[in-house]
């Protein structure tokens, strides 16, 4: 099994501050006078309440449950996760930072695809790990993380964590099943695989049983954000053995997810034939995006996410497009990373499909063709 950092194998850290959801829950009873409790239990909030009504109120006063029991019970119900295997978050950005926490120390390798979700790469280093970057597989048709080679620069850095996005960001590559299991078997023993699967509600085999193991040596990141659509209130969750996910409670902190994000988290996935219909609508939205700028001649990747990546012929004219959108009010994402310049990654939301909403892109795509 991979190593998490030296100074966790020593008894403790315990957090100190369980909270009374988790209290309530080790005494098997419920404790209704919460008399040692520094929250804000008596404050009136007349203004929040007159602004957002008395329901969204009643979930502001105390802390929420550190354990998110709530989240994790629908999530383990609905995709056949085991219960113990689920660690809710502050999203997965949060998580990302989490692991990087409990499995790394200053000056260990890490080792990431060279343009990929940058987010990882500034926690790496914030963490003062030492980021080795490995060039995408880039052709015609193809840009993907580059499995093989992630392998083999992780040997020979003796890296401690691998990241891999899948599918990934801002490609919208899916590596299949079995290429992660690959990966996963390449990597040195130590070597933790992070697997952030942000995007994975929108991959066409989402419920496949692969999307529940529980993997040694792998921790999953998933997050409410996008399919569920929460990105405003910050849940994640993590999928790792249940020895790993203690070591994570190590470093995490107390109360990372909201009481009132917990709720409406809850709600939406009491729900679920919304989100089914959410991300239904997105697909379809994805695929007449990419068939339109494909029929002005742009080389659109495939996707299995919620957006579209449309390489240019150059990074000098993907920079001008990029420039002259956001100049006109509309933000597309480029990526910063030199090594995928060339990219232009649209979010298939229905307001990108609108008549000259893209037309410095398209105008682009006209003259490149």
């Amino acid at each position: 099994m991979p190593r998490f950092a030296d100074h966790l194998y020593a008894p403790g850290p315990d957090n100190p501050f369980p909270g009374i959801k988790v209290l309530e829950r080790r005494l098997a009873r419920p404790i209704p006078h919460r008399l040692g409790s520094n929250e804000g239990l008596d404050m009136p909030h007349s203004a929040l309440r007159r602004h957002f009504g008395d329901a969204m109120v009643e979930h502001v006063y105390g802390y929420g449950d550190a354990e998110a029991l709530g989240i994790r019970r629908r999530i383990a119900d609905q995709q056949g996760i085991p219960l113990e295997a689920l660690l809710v978050d502050a999203g997965a950005d949060s998580l990302l930072a989490l692991t990087l926490r409990a499995v790394a120390t200053p000056g260990v390798a890490v080792v990431a695809s060279a343009g990929t979700y940058p987010t990882f790469g500034y926690f790496a280093r914030g963490q003062g790990c030492r980021l080795v970057e490995v060039d995408y597989d880039q052709r015609p048709g193809r840009l993907a993380p580059d499995l093989a080679a992630l392998a083999r620069r992780a040997n020979e850095e003796d890296a401690r964590l691998v990241y891999l996005a899948n599918p990934d960001n801002p490609s919208g590559h899916l590596h299949d099943d079995d290429a992660i299991r690959r990966l996963r078997e390449a990597l040195p023993a130590d070597c933790w695989l992070l697997l952030d699967e942000a995007y994975h509600d929108f991959r066409p085999d989402a419920d496949a049983p692969f999307a529940a193991e529980v993997l040694p040596g792998v921790i999953r990141c998933r997050t409410l954000s996008k399919a569920h659509g929460l990105a405003g209130l910050r849940v994640g969750y993590a999928i790792a053995e249940p020895e790993t996910l203690a070591m994570l409670m190590k470093v995490r902190i107390h109360y990372a997810v909201a009481t009132l994000s917990q709720a409406a988290a809850e709600v939406v996935l009491d729900h679920p034939e919304e989100t089914r219909a959410h991300i239904a609508a997105v697909v379809e939205r994805r695929e007449r995006l990419a068939e339109r700028l494909r029929a002005l001649g742009g080389e659109v990747l495939p996707s299995a996410t919620n957006f579209v990546a449309v390489r240019l012929d150059d990074a000098e004219r993907a920079a001008k497009v990029h420039r002259s959108l956001l100049e006109d009010g509309k933000l597309v994402a480029r990526p910063g990373h030199p090594a995928l310049g060339r990219l232009l990654r649209i979010t298939a939301v229905e307001d990108a499909l609108a008549p000259g909403r893209l037309d410095a892109l398209e105008a682009a795509l006209g003259e490149a063709g």
